[in-house]
Order: C-alpha cells, then structure tokens, then sequence
C-alpha cells in the first residue's frame, strides 16, 4: 500500500517547554484507518530519539493500513532540554505527549488534509520501544511514583523490549531514573504485546536479566500476550532504524518478523479479525505466550 508522510506537524501545548512536534505517515488510501501512537527510545543517536526514528516500523505499519503518529518528547537529544524540569527522561511529559495527540486529533486532520474524516477514533494503540515501552505502560495503566496515567481512549499496546519492575535495578537507574524504581504494573489491565529478545540482558539498567522485559507480560493483569525472539538483543534485529550501528543484534529477518506479528496483533485486537498467532506463526526463531 502506498503511504505518505508530513513532517512536523507542530502542536503548541500550555506549559510545555517547547512545541510538541509529531510525524505523520499514513495509507493514501482508505477510511476508518487505526491509529498507532509510537513513542520513541533513547539511546545513543541524535535522531532515533525524534520523530525521525523507527522507520522499519512507522513505514510498515502506515503500509498495513495504519496512521502512525510520531512525537518527538522533550527527552529526544534533538532538543537539549537537560536543564529543564523533568530532565533526563521527563517520564511524565513523554505520556502527557501522548494524550495531547488524542486530545488534538482535530488540528492534526486539518494540518495534514489527507487524512480528513478517515480516522477511527475507537481504534487507538500505543507502542513504544525501550523507555518508550516505559510510556506506553503508562497510558496502558502501569504506574510509577503512585502516579496514573491511563488512558482509556487507547484500547491496545505494543511494548517492544520495555521496562520491568523495580526491584534489582542497577546503581546508575537508582541515582539518576529513580521513578522506574516505583514501576507498579498492578493496574495496567489494558491488552497488550510484550516484545522481548532473550540476549537483552541490559546490564547498565538490571540484574535481572533478559527476563525483566517479560515484567509487563508477567506481572500486569488483563489480556496479555509475549514474543520472545531468539537471538534477540535490545535493537530487536533494527527496529529503531534502517542501518543504525548501535543495534548490536542487526538481522532484517527478525525486523521483519517484528513488523509482521506486531502488525497481526493489532490488526486482531483493533479489528477484530482471526487470531493474530494464526496468521502470523510462519517462520521459525520466537517463542510465543498468552495469558486472557
């Protein structure tokens, strides 16, 4: 399917320290299209902190009939905002961002023409990659300094290799990202995909090994279901961008796999069609789990 994309569009919200500036790629064809609100990492790069990253991911899914809408947060190394409030990670910002885009669906159809009264506001999914799953956990229920920021407009999430619980996290995470410490995931009864490589070990955030990107798989209630990918490391084969040197585990393959499950998974949840597993379990080098 063919997809366009326009880029910034640009959201001025009360309080924030700058716009709040967001990437559009979607089907140039179609109505009552799903939309994925994809919330980025961090990591090394300047770029795949911002709207600009995750293209295997914001092409494939626009291609499979999806909008993606893009933010860049104010943790993206784009803005340099490491003296303002809420820095380093700016937690809380990164899933008010996301909320702000539901709030704002209106002037987003009118900044981009395209997609006028072809949005289905009922089928709303969030999916993040690394501290980007950490938001996604929140807008799904997962809360963190006792803090709520469920969002019951979102009805599915996708976490691709996300954050666990708090207990067994290195010194630097206690002394410099002390909120994930308070991860409580006792809420989060939102469906949701957890994506996780079983080589993520993580050493600079956990002790507990490749197991505690399983955390919202095992330890949230509600519909749940769990790829562990074999061979899989935190880049979960390149998801965060074509090419990128910092993914230690590149493998087109294992993209591509990513792309299809997730893309099977939600099209099952937000539309209702066959059993995502069903579809999508032709290949070899994951494992899959669920819980209803």
């Amino acid at each position: 399917m063919t997809v366009f994309t326009v880029s910034p569009v640009v959201l001025d919200i009360p309080g924030r320290p700058v716009d709040l500036q967001l990437k559009v790629s979607a089907p140039t064809e179609g109505h009552d299209l799903p939309i994925i609100l994809l919330s980025h990492g961090q990591g090394y790069s300047n770029h795949l902190s911002s709207l600009n990253g995750y293209a295997p991911l914001a092409n494939h899914w626009a291609e499979a009939g999806f909008v993606v809408l893009q933010p860049t947060h104010l943790s993206s190394r784009t803005l340099d905002l490491s003296d303002a409030p809420g820095a380093p990670m700016f937690w809380r910002e990164r899933a008010e961002d996301m909320s702000h885009i539901i709030d704002r669906l209106d002037e987003i159809e009118k900044a981009v023409p395209q997609l006028q009264n072809r949005l289905d506001r009922t089928k709303i999914a969030v999916a993040g990659h690394s501290m980007g799953g950490h938001t996604a956990s929140l807008l799904l229920g997962m809360k963190a300094e006792n803090e709520s920021f469920k969002d019951d407009r979102i009805k599915v999430g996708v976490l691709l290799g996300s954050t666990g619980r708090g207990e067994g996290l290195t010194e630097v995470v206690r002394d410099n990202y002390s909120f994930m410490l308070t991860s409580d995931f006792s809420d989060m009864t939102t469906p949701a995909l957890v994506v996780a490589g079983d080589q993520d070990a993580s050493e600079h955030l956990t002790v507990n090994g490749p197991e505690w990107h399983t955390d919202p798989f095992r330890l949230a209630p509600g519909p749940k279901d769990l790829v562990i990918l074999e061979g899989g490391e935190h880049g979960l084969g390149g998801v965060s961008g074509y090419d990128v040197a910092e993914t230690t585990d590149e493998s087109p393959a294992r993209v591509e796999l990513v792309q299809r499950l997730t893309t099977a998974y939600l099209r099952s949840q937000l539309n209702k069609t066959a059993d995502w597993q069903e579809e999508s379990l032709v290949g070899v080098g994951f494992r899959v789990d669920s819980r209803p």
